[in-house]
This record gives structure tokens, sequence and C-alpha cells, in this order.
């Protein structure tokens, strides 16, 4: 029924498109301004809506340049409650600041995060103090014009219609593919062949010469709020798996596929969990008869959840990084140290 009536607002999908189409064109051609700064500034992005891995390439990032940079990320801070610039510290909460910061704060004590909602003001803010910023889920804001721009797509998404919203699940044109330095396809199977990258190619060289490089999810050992990895073999359990992201069925998956069952508690991305919500978790945790069973959920939910709630209940969160399919890791990491030495000789 969903499905029906995504096609029945197709006519709403082409006058968006147009919409977007008309809005790039005019930053395009200077008649909106975008701004550049001298700072080196890396966008982590993607077109469609939904989870690519953004949070887990952003960390990567990270990891690659903070012993050789003064790095600071800014991110817009979704789901969060607050308006305006803010400097995320560890014990902010994601109402303040959202999960994503938050987490990326925890990871990185040593590192600058800040959200705010207009990245050209927060760069401003954050310049003078540091050798980079790292722009999370910026490739749609036009008022920018960043130094280096990473595009995610996830592998499915290359495979079915390439439609805007409502009817499909991108928000921008896919014709904004031309803007990125360099393109990573997420969220690739195991079973990522020479036939499918050619299929991908064949789409993006249309548009864009950049180089495209594989990846897919790895899942590390499931840990406590506390630190503690889990030290039972993850797999004949009952879990519970709660979430509020955008596309749960990968976890899922991974979780059921090491011989577990699985009981799904959906919520809407970003969600900000209230008792009732606790509530229905602990519920649901007592309502399986099982012996063997814990909670599971995501790195980014755990921020979303204070030290308070389900403290009584063996609570999991299991971190996600993301690995090579093409042995090109190297040559990635080139493209961006290749990036930042440039900037540094012509400034």
């Amino acid at each position: 029924m969903i499905a029906i009536l995504r096609w029945i607002l197709l006519p709403v999908t082409l006058i968006y498109s147009l919409i977007i189409w008309i809005r790039n064109i005019l930053y395009d051609k200077g008649i909106f301004k975008s701004t550049k700064f001298s700072i080196p500034t890396i966008v982590i992005g993607n077109l469609a809506i939904g989870g690519t891995g953004k949070s887990p390439m952003t960390e990567y990032i990270v990891r690659l340049l903070k012993d050789h940079y003064k790095i600071a990320t800014l991110s817009r801070g979704y789901g969060r409650k607050t308006k305006g610039y803010r400097l995320v510290s560890e014990n902010s909460n994601a109402t303040e600041v959202g999960d994503e910061p938050l987490q990326f704060k925890k990871n990185f004590p040593d590192i600058t995060v800040a959200v705010s909602e207009d990245r050209c003001f927060g760069i401003e803010k954050l310049q003078a103090d540091h050798d980079l910023i790292i722009l999370d889920d910026a490739y749609q804001h036009r008022k920018l014009n960043p130094g280096y721009s990473i595009l995610l797509f996830d592998f499915h998404s290359l495979f079915t219609p390439i439609l805007l919203l409502p009817t499909g699940n991108f928000r921008d044109n896919f014709s904004a593919t031309k803007r990125a330095d360099l393109i990573l396809i997420t969220k690739c199977p195991e079973s990522l062949n020479e036939d499918h990258k050619k299929h991908i190619e064949h789409k993006i060289r249309t548009l864009s010469l950049a180089p495209i490089f594989y990846t897919a999810i790895a899942y590390d050992i499931p840990t406590s709020r506390e630190g503690h990895i889990l030290q039972n073999e993850l797999k004949n359990l009952d879990i519970l798996l709660f979430c509020g992201i955008a596309n749960p069925t990968p976890l899922e998956d991974y979780l059921v596929n090491l011989g577990n069952r699985v009981h799904l508690l959906r919520f809407p991305d970003h969600h900000n969990y209230t008792h009732y919500d606790f509530n229905k978790i602990i519920n649901l945790y007592n309502s399986i008869p099982a012996k063997e069973k814990i909670i599971i959920t995501t790195e980014k939910d755990i921020q979303r959840v204070e030290s308070n709630h389900l403290s009584d209940l063996p609570l999991y969160y299991i971190p996600i990084r993301l690995k090579s399919m093409d042995q090109q890791k190297e040559t990635f990491d080139h493209f961006i140290f290749n990036y930042l030495n440039n900037h540094t000789n012509v400034n």
C-alpha cells in the first residue's frame, strides 16, 4: 500500500526534482552565494535519505588524520532540541547536541566536536584554532563550497530506480554526483563482483570521473555502556534489538545469521526515547521466555539512553566500521592526504 501511495505522489516528486535542479543551477552559476574557506574542509555526505555509513566514514577520517592535524568535526546535530552553534563535551546529552556528534566526542575526546545548522557560521567559529574541519552530512549545504567532498552511496540504492522523494529515497538529483571528489559505495555484499562494479560505474561515469571505492559494514564486539565487552559468544541467544536508525535490516540480518533469535523493536531515525519507550523495551524483554537473552542496540542509539535507564538489564551496543572490499585502503588514504598536502602547499 505504501509503495502504491509513493507512486501516486510521482507528480510531487517531479515538482520537487525541478525545484532542486533550479536551486543547484543557481549555486553553480554563482547567483546564490557559496562560501569557500581558506582552512581545509572535508564534507562527507550522500544524496539519499537513510543510513549510508556517514558516521563510520567520519570516524575513519578522524582516525586517519588526528595524529597529524588539529581536527574539528561539525554536524547539524539531528535529533537535538537546541538551536544554533554548540560545542560538544563528553558530558553533553543527545537532546542538546544530537546522537552522532556525542558519539564522535566520546570516541575521540581529544578533538573538537561542534554542531551548527549554519555550517559556514560553524566554520567561522572553528577555523582560527584548527587545521582541518570535517563536516558530517553537509553535501546538500550549498552555502558552503567545500575543499573536498566525499559522496556515499548505499550499494543497493544504485540497483533500483533513482527517484527523489516522496516516490523514491533520494533528496537530491543524481546529477549532484558531479560535485564529488571521491565516491564511496557502502554496504556492499560479500558477493560483490565485477558485474556489480560495471553496473555502478556505468551509472556514475556519465556524471563523474571521481575515484570509486567499495566498502562493507563490519560489526565489532558488543560493548556495554560502561565499556565492557560481551564475554560470551554472540550466537544462539534471544536478542531484543531496539534501534532508531533509518535501516536496521543489515544489523538484524547479521544477528540472525549468527544463529540468534531476534525480536526487533523499531523506532524512527534519531528518536528521542521516553519513559514509555523504556517501559516497552523492559516489558518485551521480560516477555521473552528464554534464559539466554540480552538487549542490543546501535552505538548511535546508546547515546540517547541515559545511564539511569535500563541499568538493571544486560544492554550492549554494537560498534560498526567500514572495511574495504577492493583492497584499495592505501589508495583511498593517499587521496585524502594528497588533498591536504596540496592545500598546505597552495596556502
